[in-house]
């Protein structure tokens, strides 16, 4: 499944800037192109930079590298449960909250890496098992109606759009 066949009707106008951190892609190429992508990036990021912010009050760079995991964990959740047509609705989750308590000032390169590349795993899998009228599922999160495929892009174009921001000011 292409982006552009993905209606706007099946997310939150929020995440319009996340979709358009994307060409017009494949769902399950994406998400590996997005794997290799922050993996070589961060193979590459010396240890001492995981400490690093742009300015006062920023995020340091190990912390928006979990804040990235933080999400794709939340959105990987969501996805599960609409795609088991749980009618459960989903608040909003706070990232402001999130940062201050994912202890990213003990965090190892490696240590960040290999969790990374768990959850992305994870992601792929989940979405692996998917068939089309899975992908259409919808369920409601954030006060909005939001499909599976629809976190499936969010995941990779938030991953995009923060991997823009990682080389333009903490690279």
């Amino acid at each position: 499944m292409l982006r552009s066949e993905l209606p706007s009707s099946e997310y939150n106008p929020f995440y319009q800037t996340y979709l358009l951190a994307l060409d017009d892609v494949d769902l399950i190429q994406e998400l590996n192109r997005g794997r290799d992508e922050f993996t070589t990036l961060l193979e590459g990021v010396p240890e001492s930079k995981l400490g690093y912010a742009y300015g006062e009050g920023k995020w340091t760079l190990a912390e928006v590298l979990l804040h990235i995991m933080d999400a794709e964990r939340v959105f990987q959740y969501r996805a599960l449960c609409f795609a088991r047509n749980d009618k459960t609705p989903f608040p909003g989750f706070d990232q402001d909250e999130y940062v201050p308590e994912s202890n990213a000032s003990a965090r190892t390169k490696d240590d960040l890496l290999q969790e990374y590349k768990a959850i992305r795993e994870s992601t792929l899998c989940l979405y692996n098992s998917f068939d089309e009228e899975v992908l259409k599922r919808i369920g409601m999160a954030s006060g909005s109606q939001m499909s599976v495929r629809a976190m499936g892009f969010i995941i990779s174009g938030h991953q995009a759009h923060h991997l823009k921001i990682i080389r333009k000011k903490y690279l």
